[in-house]
């Protein structure tokens, strides 16, 4: 993986990176001896050298498991519980593996909404087949996810028959407490620990990721060595200008201070939209504290060009993008040649889809940059299992510098119980008359 931020610099002052050196420096320093706020959720930062060997067998033993039984397996999670999982199968995966006969199960998502829609016509599709669920809470009450298991506990003891259930059902939770532990100690499913000191938008690379990830056929030994690697080439040893990590929380936090407050990360490969996902929560749920954070946006380049495209080049100068380039696909396509014409496109025929789609990329970074964006290019060899393990842990690392920079505590969430104690007021939840007597008041 290499980072690229020459198009951003032109933006700054000639010395504001080196001027945030000291504060990267100071970062990096609480991170590692761990005196930063949120210091008990360090977990994440040495977890690709720290991984057991054991730990990573046993996952892909219950991978097998689940694959030889399973046609399709369902992820029930919401949040850092499903988003990394789903960001690294969908960035390896076929495009359009789901219109496929396949040895490997369908991985389907749920847990992470409320529609009865999406539900009932995910109970319709599973109702029949061979199909087995990963339950991904640590407590076990989030809403979303305990009422999408609760449906889907049912239809499998109903289909399948409890004893078979129980080996399908694979919960990965607290390893002591909750309604998710007491349930599976019960029931006797396999089980998978979160860390304590691991948070949600961190933890893909614990079996909340690695285990859907295999289920899927991936190679989760791959992606933490892609992980490790990065984990020492971003460490704080590594020298302020070669390290990743560091120059990439230096900028982006100089570019906040110039009046850039938003942040587009674009990328040009459709299997890369979950991964724009995922890093949305871990920089939004990060970040978005104490009346400050950069706001993390996203868009699908060229596709959304022909939508956000005139925001982004006319619109107000706001804005910095990240881009995400893949520098080789893993098929080969070239453009045909046409007697007719019509289309004024045999000046490209003979040229590989993936050269269009470069010189698209290239040519709209120049004129985003004419435009008054600056640009910072993440640049990888290929979508691959390696090259996913580097970028996820790139940018959970400048993450973890980032939010320090931003002098907020970048591990802890206390705006996302906001609608929780509203919706639990509003339905009536034990315990919460006193919010419900307030709402009463409030929507009079």
């Amino acid at each position: 993986m290499k980072l690229n931020i020459q198009a951003a610099l032109q933006f700054l002052a000639e010395d504001a990176i080196e001027k945030m050196q000291p504060a990267v420096a100071n970062a990096m320093q609480q991170l590692e001896e761990a005196t930063c706020p949120g210091n008990d959720f360090l977990g994440w930062l040495h977890l690709p050298s720290s991984t057991p060997d054991s730990l990573v067998q046993d996952i892909k033993a219950t991978a097998a498991v689940l694959r030889e039984q399973c046609d399709a397996i369902v992820v029930a999670g919401i949040g850092g519980s499903y988003l990394g999982a789903r960001a690294v199968i969908e960035a390896l995966d076929d495009n359009f593996s789901w219109l496929k006969e396949s040895k490997n199960p369908r991985i389907l998502f749920a847990g992470n909404n409320i529609s009865e829609d999406y539900l009932s016509e995910l109970i319709d599709y599973l109702s029949g087949r061979r199909f087995g669920v990963i339950n991904i809470s640590k407590s076990g009450t989030t809403t979303e996810t305990a009422i999408t298991f609760r449906l889907l506990k049912r239809l499998c003891e109903e289909q399948r028959g409890k004893d078979v259930a129980k080996d399908v059902i694979v919960a990965i939770t607290d390893a002591q407490k909750g309604a998710a532990r007491t349930t599976a100690d019960k029931e006797g499913y396999k089980t998978f620990v979160i860390p304590d000191n691991v948070g949600g938008r961190f933890s893909v690379l614990t079996p909340v990721g690695l285990l859907p990830i295999a289920c899927a056929g991936f190679d989760i030994e791959a992606l933490l060595q892609g992980a490790r690697e990065m984990e020492e080439a971003t460490a704080s040893d590594v020298p302020y200008n070669e390290n990743p990590a560091a120059l990439y929380a230096a900028t982006r936090n100089a570019l906040y201070a110039s009046g850039k407050k938003i942040e587009l990360l674009a990328n040009y490969q459709p299997k890369l939209h979950f991964m724009n996902e995922w890093w949305k929560q871990l920089y939004g749920e990060s970040e978005g504290k104490d009346l400050k954070g950069i706001f993390p946006a996203s868009v699908d380049l060229t596709t959304d060009l022909h939508s956000m495209g005139q925001w982004i080049q006319e619109g107000e100068r706001t804005i910095f993008e990240t881009v995400i380039s893949v520098e080789n696909p893993a098929r080969k396509l070239t453009v045909p040649a046409d007697d007719e014409n019509l289309d004024g496109l045999n000046f490209l025929a003979g040229k590989r889809i993936d050269e269009v789609n470069k010189m698209a990329e290239l040519g709209t970074r120049l004129a985003h940059v004419d435009g008054g964006v600056p640009n910072l290019l993440v640049s990888i060899e290929k979508l691959d299992e390696y090259n996913l393990g580097q970028l996820i842990y790139f940018f959970e690392k400048a993450c973890g510098i980032s939010g320090l920079l931003l002098a907020v505590n970048p591990f802890n969430q206390p705006g996302v119980e906001a609608y929780k104690r509203n919706m639990f007021a509003l339905l009536g939840k034990p315990g919460y008359e006193a919010e419900s007597e307030a709402i009463k008041e409030r929507i009079k």
